[in-house]
């Protein structure tokens, strides 16, 4: 298999998880998201709440003791360098889906990585949110203005780049073309073609 590992960049709303839960089933190989966050706090023996926010945002601190008394770090620092070593474990291990993270980057000098953005206009996200948390318009919109913004400033952050930049991705795809269960059959064709 040329392309064992599909990373998906995804803007909040677009259907990045769901599309990805639908690739990893049909080509029954692993699929992570939150459950890098669980491995982390493993590592790190970090309030989850606290791992859960340096994921999101830049420059969240915590404190440690020594024997100096209490010092403070960057502990987002801390949650990517993390990230990075189980995202490249998950890669190495088997074939897989990862979402998000900024995984394309992290995982930029392999060759079997197929690196995909998902986004959708924002009315669209906005509705979309509406009906997967049971929110009103007007939270759905705050929620994807919150995660838009923090997950661009955290890949910048990364990366040095822009989330959907075509020149760190193989496909970009408007998911609400074709709905979610099609933007998946598509990208499962592309999946197929590429390991011909």
């Amino acid at each position: 298999m040329k392309y064992r590992v599909i990373t998906i960049g995804c803007e909040y709303g677009a259907g990045g998880e769901q599309i990805g839960k639908m690739l990893a089933q049909a080509l029954g190989i692993e699929y992570y998201d939150r459950d890098l966050v669980d491995k982390v706090v493993d590592q790190l023996g970090v309030d989850k709440g606290l791992v859960e926010k340096a994921d999101k945002e830049a420059h969240v601190k915590y404190a440690f003791e020594t024997s100096m008394g209490p010092r403070y770090a960057n502990l987002t620092n801390r949650v990517i360098s993390y990230q990075y070593q189980v995202i490249h474990e998950m890669a190495e291990k088997s074939a897989c889906v990862i979402i998000g993270r900024s995984s394309d980057y992290i995982l930029k000098d392999r060759n079997d990585v197929l690196n995909l953005f998902i986004y959708a206009p924002e009315d669209v996200r906005i509705r979309s949110v509406m009906e997967q948390e049971n929110v009103s318009e007007e939270k759905a919109s705050e929620l994807v203005k919150y995660n838009d913004e923090m997950n661009h400033s955290r890949h910048k952050y990364i990366t040095g780049t822009y989330r959907g930049d075509r020149h760190n991705r193989h496909m970009l795809i408007d998911s609400s073309l074709m709905g979610w269960e099609k933007t998946a059959k598509l990208i499962l064709a592309l999946f197929e073609m590429v390991n011909e």
